[in-house]
C-alpha cells in the first residue's frame, strides 16, 4: 500500500501546529463535476474562426522565419533563428494537440485535417499520438499505464542495457529521446505510434493510425528531397535544429510535470 507522507503546509503563519498527513491514494475532496462547474461557460465555447486564426498566425510566423533564415544564411543569424523557430514548432504542436482533444472546433473532420497538417509538419503521427495521449489522460499518474515517460520500476531499470541507460538518463542524450519514444515508446513498453497493429490501438483505430503514418512518411520524403536539393547541412540548420528544440521542450515538460505517480498495490 502507499504510505502516507508528512506534508508541511506553509503560508499564512503556518507552523508545527499546521502539519498534516497527505495520503496520495485517497480520493480528492472534490469531483470532476465540481471543477467543470467552476469554469466559466464561455471557456467551453469553441470558436472555429479564432482557432483557424491562430493557425494562420503561427504558420505566417514560421514562414517569415524560414524566409529570413534563407535570406540571411549567416552564423550570426542562425543562433537567433533556432530557438525562435523551435518555439514556433512547439506552437504548431500545441495547436495539433488541441485538435486531438477536440477543443479546436466542433468538427471532427476539421480537427483531423488541421491536426494532420500541423503534426505531420513537425514529424508527429497525428492519430498515433492523439490516441496514446488519450491513454495518458485516462491513466494519469499510473506507474504502469501512463504514457508520459513514467518512472521506471527497479526491475525494468536493472534489465536495461548500458546503451539504453545512457541514452535515457545521461544528459544531453534525453533531449533527443522524443522521436525514439514515438517509434518504440518508453523502456519496458511495447508498440509504436506508427504501427496500426500496435497494442496502443484498437482494431477500429488502425485506419486512422495508418493515415497518420502515411502523412508522416510524406513529410519525411519532402524533407529528404529538400536535403538533396538544398544540402543536408542547410536543412539541418533550417529544420533539424528547431526540431531538436521541440524534443528538448518535451523532455523539460515531462520532467517537470509528470509527478505524483501511484504504484499498484502488491498482490
Amino acid at each position: 500500500m502507499v504510505q502516507a507522507q508528512p506534508l508541511q503546509h506553509v503560508g499564512n503563519g503556518a507552523g508545527k501546529e499546521d502539519q498534516a498527513y497527505f495520503d496520495p491514494s485517497a480520493p480528492p475532496p472534490f469531483k470532476i463535476a465540481n471543477i467543470r462547474a467552476a469554469i466559466p461557460k464561455h471557456c467551453w465555447e469553441k470558436n472555429t474562426l479564432r482557432s483557424l486564426s491562430y493557425v494562420l498566425r503561427d504558420v505566417l510566423v514560421v514562414t517569415a522565419l524560414v524566409a529570413a533564415a534563407i535570406g540571411f544564411n549567416s552564423w550570426f543569424f542562425w543562433p537567433l533563428y533556432w530557438p525562435a523557430q523551435g518555439t514556433m514548432f512547439w506552437a504548431l504542436f500545441v495547436l495539433g494537440h488541441d485538435c486531438g482533444h477536440g477543443s479546436f472546433s466542433n468538427s471532427p473532420l476539421l480537427n483531423s485535417i488541421v491536426g494532420h497538417i500541423l503534426h505531420s509538419s513537425i514529424l508527429v503521427p497525428y492519430h498515433g499520438w492523439r490516441i496514446s495521449h488519450r491513454t495518458h489522460h485516462q491513466n494519469h499518474g499510473h506507474v504502469e499505464k501512463d504514457e508520459s515517460w513514467v518512472p521506471l520500476t527497479e526491475k525494468v531499470y536493472k534489465n536495461l542495457d548500458n546503451m539504453t541507460r545512457m541514452m535515457r538518463f545521461t544528459l544531453p542524450f534525453p533531449i533527443f529521446a522524443y522521436p525514439f519514444y514515438l517509434w518504440s515508446r518508453s523502456p519496458g513498453k511495447e508498440g509504436s505510434h506508427f504501427n496500426p497493429y500496435s497494442n496502443l490501438f484498437s482494431p477500429g483505430e488502425r485506419r486512422d493510425v495508418l493515415t497518420s503514418t502515411l502523412c508522416w512518411g510524406i513529410m519525411l520524403s519532402v524533407l529528404l528531397y529538400l536535403s538533396l536539393t538544398m544540402g543536408p547541412l542547410f536543412m539541418l540548420k533550417l529544420y533539424g535544429v528547431p526540431y531538436l528544440v521541440i524534443s528538448l521542450s518535451h523532455f523539460l515538460y515531462t520532467s517537470h510535470t509528470s509527478v505524483g505517480y501511484l504504484q499498484p498495490t502488491p498482490k
